[in-house]
């Protein structure tokens, strides 16, 4: 498995990104599809802490996780050479899928807020909803409670 990336404050994952060049428009600020990708990766480094291994699962479980909802609200821009730190928490796990708050912060500025619904899907039948195995379920279930 591979090593993680980020901390753990409060029952919450802290991700660290820092905006490049290409993560910019013509205007200098981060283009907003960008914070989605950072977003991505941050809730990918938060399964690796609980131990999931998307690799893993999808070749030896045949599932994968998609997102099935965000909704975002673009508070502030971040800039070019920034830091950025993704939070995220889990705040409900259901049979085949979990929510998430995510938020893009600045030194403690929040720069985006996000609700994500992640939902666990059969990878041979893409669109199919799978429930999530129990000992992943309880992880996330044992993460939302520290949050």
């Amino acid at each position: 498995m591979s090593e993680a990336v980020g901390t753990v404050r409060g029952g919450v994952h802290v991700f660290p990104v820092r905006v490049y060049y290409e993560d910019t428009d013509a205007g200098g600020v981060v283009y907003y599809a960008n914070y989605l990708k950072f977003a991505e990766r941050a809730r990918t480094d938060l399964l690796r802490i609980l131990g999931i291994e998307q690799s893993h699962l999808a070749g030896e479980e045949g599932l994968v996780f998609v997102v099935r909802r965000c909704a975002a609200d673009f508070l502030r821009p971040a800039h070019l050479d920034d830091g950025l730190e993704i939070h995220t928490g889990v705040t409900d796990v259901k049979g085949a899928s979990v929510d998430m708050n995510q938020s893009v912060r600045r030194n403690g500025d929040e720069l985006v807020r996000m609700e994500v619904r992640i939902a666990c899907m059969k990878r041979a039948d893409p669109g199919r909803p799978a429930r999530i195995p129990q000992g992943i379920r309880a992880a996330f279930e044992a993460w939302r409670d520290e949050s």
